[in-house]
């Protein structure tokens, strides 16, 4: 019998919007936000312990200073600022978990940040500068990756199953929100793009939004249909 193929499934949690106890039971990964577009001292430590109680892996979403705007707004913030708020961020939530009896194992930014340091050489370098040496998760073929991974640092790519690409094949980036075929919702669907996203070879993580409609029922279709398919769910690294 041929060994089983291993696949993340990771989630945003610790936002404030969707069930992260639930969402824990079903992901591999939780991309717990760190305080500075969601996320308080409660919600992280709720979060980093039921995460620890599972086995779930602790990343740092990291994310411009921006509440009302969710993170989501692009902002241009200086190189030194930038990266000591994401230091600030990732010294706040590795002392939570910590505490919680876990570590935080990998970094991700959320947001416009994420979708900035993908192709801005200046955001990225802070991003990295202020994260220390952990492993990066991001988007294939992003600029952000390929400067941790000449750093030395780890590095592991994602595809998101319940968002629309410019390009086919999950090439092209992912789609602005406001576009038309941006957000899937269909659980099924869902599912169905995360094995072949799995299966293409160019991702070591499926993410299933946590702050969309019924989330952890689509990450347990998404899960279910991995399983299925012969994947074993499990944190990279």
């Amino acid at each position: 019998m041929s060994a089983r193929r291993r696949i993340d499934l990771n989630a945003d949690l610790g936002e404030g919007v969707t069930d992260d106890a639930g969402l824990l039971a079903v992901v591999s990964s939780a991309n717990v936000a760190c305080g500075y577009h969601a996320g308080d001292v409660a919600t992280m430590t709720a979060v980093c312990e039921e995460a620890a109680r599972r086995g779930v892996a602790v990343g740092a979403q990291v994310s411009y200073d921006d509440r009302e705007g969710f993170g989501r707004r692009a902002l241009d913030v200086p190189h030194d600022v930038l990266r000591e708020q994401v230091a600030d961020q990732v010294r706040a939530l590795s002392a939570i978990a910590g505490r919680a009896g876990t570590r935080v194992g990998y970094l991700k930014p959320h947001g416009a940040l994420y979708h900035r340091v993908a192709e801005d050489r200046e955001q990225a370098d802070a991003v990295l500068l202020g994260s220390g040496d952990l492993p990066v998760l991001g988007l294939p073929g992003s600029l952000l990756l390929e400067l941790a991974s000449a750093a030395g640092r780890a590095t592991w790519s994602e595809g998101f199953p319940d968002r629309g690409y410019r390009g086919a094949g999950f090439t092209g980036g992912l789609l602005p929100r406001d576009q038309p075929g941006a957000l899937v919702e269909d659980p099924a669907e869902v599912a169905t793009r995360a094995v072949a996203l799995a299966g293409s070879g160019r991702v070591d993580s499926v993410c299933v939004h946590g702050d969309s409609p019924g989330a952890v029922a689509t990450a347990t279709a998404v899960r279910d249909a991995l399983l299925a398919a012969g994947f074993d769910v499990r944190p990279v690294g």
